[in-house]
């Protein structure tokens, strides 16, 4: 019998990028190998509806929260679900997808960790969070080129749904056993190229992480400024940061590299050392197709630990039979 679905959670505000994180992890894996579900389809309300009651979609009552619960616990057990789909063009809500678990499932949206029951599922969880200044210049591009909203619609609708933001979303971080956060070198840089963000990684000492400790510690750290390892503390619990400048050189992010695929059997064919043309894609300001270190590190320490639980989940079963 196959083991079970290992299941992977991405959650962020709007615009925080879990689109972008979720498509790039997927193609590393291999799409076909990869179910993406995202939690913003169980809405109960469509768009109008929202603003006929003066809710937004980041608060729980506007959710249906207990279907996600229950379609998680399904996906875990390897069965399927039918999903329902929110169109985030039309605002409303189209047939419903019949969906079945492939080796890994990646569950995106607002409000992925917000009860125990959904968060005891997961094998894996990942919190974005960008500066609120990049966020708005992220949402603000995505709303306005593909959903149909002007930019004063975008930056009101940031404005109206903070409180919501602040009170169910941002609180979630806590769960996370990665919190990932790029961030531009000049805040105030409204023109930011996506290519050349930083990337802080926050690593809870949740589930165990790979040992960078031998290459980056303060006597032995032969890799430059470019790429830091520290301790500190996210929300008053004592964290490890491993941080990563947007103009790493190729070299210095391969040393990285090299540590995680020698941990996990299977990973070093997911590495850009093999040759992997994947791993870390952005597209630039002038629509060529580029690679982002930072980006490529995160989607690799992600897949390390996506396969590293689905090892422990061989290991289990062995032992079960």
């Amino acid at each position: 019998m196959p083991s079970r679905p290992i299941i992977l959670g991405i959650v962020g505000d709007s615009a925080a990028g879990k689109t972008t994180l979720t498509r790039g992890i997927a193609q590393i894996l291999g799409e076909d190998q990869v179910t993406a579900i995202c939690t913003d389809d169980y809405h109960k309300y469509d768009r109008q509806q929202r603003k006929e009651m003066g809710i937004s979609a980041l608060h729980p009552d506007c959710n249906y929260l207990d279907i996600i619960e229950q379609h998680l616990e399904l996906l875990r057990e390897g069965r399927p679900i039918l999903k329902p789909i929110y169109n985030h063009t039309s605002g409303t809500f189209d047939p419903p997808e019949y969906i079945k678990p492939n080796k890994f499932v990646i569950v995106e949206g607002l409000l992925g960790y917000s009860t125990a029951a959904a968060r005891d599922c997961y094998d894996v969880m990942v919190y974005l969070a960008p500066p609120e200044s990049l966020r708005a210049q992220w949402k603000i591009k995505r709303d306005t080129r593909k959903r149909g909203y002007t930019e004063d619609q975008v930056l009101d609708q940031l404005r109206q749904r903070e409180p919501d933001s602040e009170a169910f979303i941002r609180p979630q971080r806590q769960w996370a056993d990665v919190v990932v956060t790029f961030y531009p070198e000049d805040e105030t840089d409204k023109n930011n190229d996506d290519l050349l963000l930083n990337v802080r990684l926050v690593l809870r000492p949740t589930i165990p992480h790979p040992d960078f400790t031998h290459i980056l510690s303060d006597t032995g750290n032969h890799l430059g400024d470019a790429i830091r390892l520290g301790l500190d503390r996210d929300m008053g619990k004592p964290v490890d940061v491993l941080e990563i400048d947007g103009g790493a050189t190729q070299e210095q992010v391969q040393e990285l590299e090299r540590i995680l695929c020698s941990e996990v059997p299977f990973l070093g064919q997911f590495c850009s050392l093999e040759g992997n043309q994947d791993i870390g894609k952005v597209v630039g300001t002038t629509g060529e197709t580029l690679q982002s270190y930072p980006l490529a590190l995160t989607q690799l320490l992600i897949t390390y630990h996506m396969l590293k639980a689905e090892k422990i989940a061989d290991q289990l079963k062995a032992i079960t039979f």
